[in-house]
């Protein structure tokens, strides 16, 4: 799969606010990420304000992309809700009130040494400066590129996008903008004209299940989401729903399936896979490629954000009386999961398998 960076296009807005006979300095910025080929990205993308090394969370995107955020004179990052509208209103806004020089302009100071960030899993990003020098700058910022650190970054675009016509891409923009509304029922006549005119359009076939699945269609979520996964092998984001919604619903063979295929994408970044296999396989009785998969799954975990993989190995070490083992990895889920909501339940059977361990193994 060709590389693809992520472009962010930011906008600022400057104005100064009389409140209450008071004078407020405000500064505004927007912007909308995007793919090279130029569609939203598939999650929400965290924007970070950073300043004199000191990084705070400024806003996030919303579904088409786009975000808005405003910073005072305390240097306080506000996210607003309606980054459209700010947009809009920049000419308005940007129009000095009075003569601006005969403010003073404390936001200068907030803001001095500060830059832009995107934030996003799998990716690298560069920064953009903020540059207000007063009431009255647009603060135009430029552009950030978010690199791909690993495979598993490439993996959550699609290579179906670029070949999209406009016609679909239309559909599928529209549709974008009515999920941010919650307008579902336009978002799925939107999203189903996209694959209509692109039957290949996988991120369109993705969204569609999403927006099915708000519907509680969950058979037509399924249909779309195989669709996706059928006209792009190698997109990344129908696998992890899929595999995860057949574990909620308890149908090992299907969470087996979508993991392993999930995995085959990319063994070495995906550690929930690896749960959701662990899990199917026990159930399956498929003890030895359950094992497997917990192991791999705690070797892939550097990072130890799946606690759960150390319970699944606890139980099937259990499950092979080999006492000591088990409660190794049960101590461990309880050490990064203390507040669990079956934490109680693990801490006695830690206990016990103390008491067996001691014991030795039966005769």
């Amino acid at each position: 799969m060709r590389v693809r960076a992520l472009l962010i296009s930011l906008v600022g807005l400057a104005v100064v606010l009389r409140i209450s006979g008071q004078t407020e300095t405000v500064v505004f910025l927007s912007g909308d990420v995007r793919l090279e080929d130029g569609s939203a990205p598939p999650d929400a993308v965290q924007i970070n304000r950073v300043c004199n090394g000191r990084s705070t969370l400024a806003a996030t995107t919303d579904p088409t992309g786009r975000f808005a955020f405003s910073v005072d004179a305390t240097g306080s990052s506000n996210a607003t809700a309606d980054a459209g509208q700010v947009a809009a209103d920049k000419s308005e806004v940007n129009r000095p009130l009075g003569n601006a020089s005969q403010y003073t302009n404390p936001i200068t100071s907030a803001l001095r040494g500060c830059e832009v960030q995107a934030v996003l899993p799998g990716f690298r990003t560069e920064s953009v400066r903020i540059a207000v020098r007063d009431t009255t700058d647009d603060g135009r910022l430029g552009t950030i590129v978010l690199h791909p650190l690993s495979r598993s970054g490439a993996l959550t675009i699609s290579a179906t996008t670029a070949a999209a016509p406009a016609a679909a891409k239309k559909a599928y923009d529209t549709a974008m903008q009515a999920i941010g509304r919650e307008k579902w029922d336009i978002a799925e006549s939107e999203l189903t004209k996209a694959v209509t005119i692109y039957p290949k359009f996988a991120i369109a076939w993705y969204q569609l299940g999403q927006v099915r699945q708000k519907r509680n269609a969950q058979d037509g979520a399924m249909q779309a989401w195989n669709e996706a996964r059928k006209q792009d092998p190698k997109y990344v984001k129908p696998y992890e729903i899929l595999a995860a919604v057949a574990d909620r619903q308890h149908d090992w063979g299907l969470a087996e399936q979508y993991s392993r295929e999930w995995l085959q994408l990319d063994s070495e970044d995906f550690a929930a896979a690896y749960l959701i296999n662990a899990v199917a396989n026990a159930n399956l009785n498929h003890v030895d490629a359950a094992e497997l998969a917990a192991r791999t799954g705690l070797r892939v975990d550097k990072e130890r954000r799946v606690p759960r993989l150390n319970y699944v190995l606890g139980l099937l070490l259990m499950g092979k009386q080999q006492y000591a083992d088990s409660a190794k990895y049960f101590r461990a889920y309880l050490e990064l999961a203390p507040n669990a909501r079956d934490a109680a339940t693990v801490r006695e059977q830690v206990a016990k398998l103390d008491r067996q361990a001691e014991a030795g193994p039966p005769h």
